[in-house]
């Protein structure tokens, strides 16, 4: 089985502390196929503090910064490790609430895979942060259909290459306080935005930090995996979403297994923004 890691972050991401260099060392050691660094980038907090009005619902700011940091560092050490499939990346987080910074970042042509995450409504904290133990039934799936509504158009901006860990707010309900909403009453919604990624070739990842972390699944579930295949989707991603050198790789195989049984025979990783498909086996 090959494996490949496509959403990792090391230094350049406000939450890790990760040495870049021992990172790309570790996945060498692996053995991987591939491996991206894809250090945050939040559009909707690209630049300092100072530039917006809303600061209440933001922890940082000035992510244009780490962005370049990050570009620079892994674009030099691809000269170094020249043998090795290391890949230029970033997760773009929020690109629907400030296209402009969007489209900055999906110009520089350094970047080889851009994942397109969606980690806060506008207005609201990151999901990792909300109180969720007070929210009524009502709130949760209010809170809910906002989120795949915006994930939607999200798809719809066609501005990345995959749809980044799917119902990661899941991980927050459930882990913390035990809330285990029905989401199959937004399946059409959310099958709309993976006929909108397929028709675009774009594709979704099968994110295993759900794995280590409590929830006990990958985002999203197999259920939702198979979704997007019947939808016409072709390009499965894997990442472990690491933020420590030893989460690298780590679930992996139990992510090949999931697209596996949704029938997917290849894995797919990107250069220079294009699609590069791995058989699985």
């Amino acid at each position: 089985m090959k494996l490949i890691d496509c959403h990792t972050h090391t230094q350049f991401s406000m939450d890790s502390r990760a040495d870049i260099n021992e990172c790309i060392e570790k996945a060498i050691d692996m053995g991987l196929s591939a491996y991206a660094v894809t250090d945050h980038c939040e559009c909707s907090a690209w630049y300092p503090k100072k530039h917006y009005s809303d600061t209440e619902n933001f922890d940082y700011f000035n992510y244009e910064q780490d962005f370049y940091k990050s570009v620079s560092a892994v674009t030099e050490l691809k000269e170094k490790y020249k043998n090795f499939n290391l890949i230029c990346g970033v997760e773009m987080g929020q690109a629907t609430q400030d296209i402009e910074v969007a489209e900055k970042i999906v110009s520089d042509e350094r970047l080889d895979f851009i994942i397109g995450s969606l980690h806060q409504l506008k207005g609201e904290k990151d999901f990792y942060y909300l109180d969720y133990k007070n929210m009524s039934a009502d709130e949760i799936y209010n809170l809910l259909e906002r989120y795949f509504r915006e994930v939607y158009q999200l798809c719809k901006l066609n501005c990345f290459d995959v749809l980044g860990h799917l119902t990661y707010c899941l991980r927050y309900m459930k882990c913390r306080y035990n809330i285990n909403p029905d989401i199959s009453r937004f399946d059409e919604i959310i099958a709309e935005s993976f006929r909108t990624l397929a028709q675009n070739g774009k594709g979704i990842e099968i994110n295993t930090s759900g794995l280590r972390q409590g929830f006990d699944d990958v985002f999203p579930s197999l259920k939702y995996v198979k979704l997007f295949k019947d939808m016409g989707g072709e390009i499965i991603s894997i990442g472990s979403d690491s933020h420590y050198v030893d989460d690298i790789g780590r679930n992996i195989a139990e992510g090949i297994e999931t697209a596996k049984a949704a029938g997917f025979t290849r894995l797919c990783c990107f250069r220079k923004r294009k699609p590069y498909f791995i058989n699985i086996d």
